[in-house]
């Protein structure tokens, strides 16, 4: 009979067992069990052939492991709901940082990593008609640098970060230890506010693609490279960050003001052909 401290050991050591496997679910171990199920069946299938071995244990395996779907898709929002998703961020009671994280998510189409990573440095002429956010190469995901005209309520919004950032080199400082605002701050208050499992924050880039190629009032390939899509082949060695600024910056107030007028409607999108 166990000890109670023996039952207790064995428990602990089940319940990290439990953990592991939990844990090693979500690191991708079906896939890898999958490939090294394959790799098996290769081995065992050529000794078959030369004579080595009488069968291949793997095929006992084919219905062990689960399918591992479709890969997962950052989640865009109904067009139908951005209008409601708006006037609910309008009145989020949650940290006023993270509102306006949000709030310059929507007028930017950053990815969420560009966004809360963003540096006051960074920024240039926000007094003036050409302020613009230019991130480096090194914070890219195309580790390209990337240029953001910015329109007047992404630079509203800044104003009011700037006075809540204590002095600090961050746009999105994090309490406490200096760094910038956690990865799934964002993405929490969106779920917070009703949206878990019908959007994400990365989701905004595609809401705002398709509107903006809907409308016909803008060229492809302003949209695009504002969406910092960049094919990785040896032609993009000519790219250049600052191709079509003043046709983006065009672009990017359209937005904006389409996006505000939005959020003053009823729940109902406001026609794409309407620009301010």
């Amino acid at each position: 009979m166990l000890s109670r401290r023996s039952a207790a050991v064995r428990l602990q050591r089940s319940n990290h067992r439990n953990c592991w496997t939990c844990c090693a679910r979500r690191r991708g171990a079906n896939e890898t069990a999958r490939r090294l199920k394959q790799l098996v069946g290769q081995i065992f299938r050529f000794a078959i052939v030369t004579g080595r071995a009488k069968r291949d244990p793997s095929v006992d395996l084919r219905d062990a492991l689960r399918a591992t779907g479709e890969p997962q898709r950052h989640r865009a929002m109904p067009l139908s709901e951005l209008p409601t998703f708006l006037r609910k961020l309008e009145r989020y009671s949650g940290e006023q940082q993270t509102k306006l994280a949000l709030k310059l998510l929507t007028l930017t189409f950053l990815r969420t990593t560009e966004l809360r990573a963003g540096k006051w440095s960074e920024l240039e002429n926000l007094d003036e008609n050409s302020a613009l956010w230019r991130i480096p190469a090194e914070r890219m995901k195309m580790r390209l640098e990337h240029l953001v005209p910015l329109s007047r309520q992404a630079v509203a919004v800044l104003r009011e970060l700037r006075a809540l950032s204590g002095g600090s080199p961050n746009i999105f400082p994090s309490p406490g230890n200096g760094d910038c605002m956690s990865s799934n701050t964002m993405l929490y208050a969106i779920y917070r506010m009703g949206y878990h499992g019908r959007a994400t924050t990365h989701g905004f880039r595609a809401v705002a693609s398709t509107i903006l190629n809907e409308t016909n009032l803008f060229n492809r390939d302003w949209i695009e490279r504002q969406l910092s899509h960049v094919e990785r082949n040896e032609v993009r060695r000519a790219y250049n960050a600052a191709e079509w600024i003043p046709d983006r910056r065009r672009m990017m107030q359209w937005w904006a003001d389409h996006i505000t007028a939005l959020a003053l409607e009823d729940d109902k999108i406001v026609p794409l052909s309407r620009a301010s």
